[in-house]
């Protein structure tokens, strides 16, 4: 990789402790060829960036954005060829991202994600096939049951990866205009796989490259994100039916 050829946008809400130690990983365990944009959507009153070992792009916004339009302001500023969406609730253990541009390089794909697992070693659901309405229904009786693709047999084409961790080629990204902001929060990440998928570019997940997500799963518990994530099932399931 060349300097700078990859840029990490990483979102804090009301997060900049999270944000502040991802951003140590990436210093920790990652080349001199990451970038990355900070953007503070929610203030916490702690110094968003500090300890911080790389320059940072810090972004401030006067009033919430959505996770669209947050990453799609992030993704203006990007001057490589890669454009990596970062959930600041993440740690890494390793650098990412050689492996990934090497399973991009292969499957000449637009988009990747890594296998993610809970901070006690479970596989999360992070690559699955579109959603249907018998599918939600049946998630929301029973709940995940892991990964719709399997974990052991390397890397392959999948329908989507989840918007937790996601690597982009910047071209391709860009081709389909970013993140839809329509949606506010929820399924921006299956509508930008769709996308990719209907203009012919493959999205591939990577099981052979781990990321840690400390997941809060804030949806279960409010009732204003709830309906945030079944007004973007609707609106996913109307546009793409």
């Amino acid at each position: 990789m060349r300097s700078s050829d990859i840029t990490v946008s990483i979102v804090s809400h009301g997060q900049n402790a999270l944000t502040n130690q991802l951003v140590q990983d990436v210093d920790r365990h990652c080349t001199a060829a990451v970038s990355v944009v900070l953007t503070e959507n929610v203030p916490d009153g702690i110094a968003l960036g500090s300890g911080a070992r790389r320059p940072l792009d810090v972004i401030r916004n006067a009033r919430p954005k959505g996770f669209g339009a947050n990453h799609n302001a992030a993704f203006a500023r990007c001057r490589t060829a890669y454009f990596c969406v970062a959930n600041p609730d993440l740690r890494l253990a390793a650098d990412p991202f050689a492996p990934l541009l090497d399973t991009l390089e292969h499957f000449d794909a637009a988009a990747a994600g890594p296998l993610v697992r809970t901070p006690a070693g479970a596989i999360e659901d992070s690559a699955r096939r579109y959603p249907t309405a018998n599918g939600l229904f049946r998630k929301l009786l029973h709940g995940s049951s892991g990964p719709d693709y399997p974990t052991d047999t390397g890397a392959q084409q999948v329908d989507w990866v989840a918007g937790m961790f996601m690597l982009f080629r910047a071209e391709d990204y860009q081709r389909v205009g970013g993140f839809d902001e329509g949606y506010f929060l929820y399924y921006e990440d299956v509508d930008i796989c769709h996308r990719l998928r209907a203009a012919g570019r493959p999205v591939v997940y990577d099981p052979r490259v781990e990321v840690i997500h400390d997941a809060r799963r804030a949806s279960r518990r409010e009732l204003r994100l709830a309906l945030h994530h079944v007004r973007s099932a609707l609106r996913f399931l109307a546009r793409s039916g």
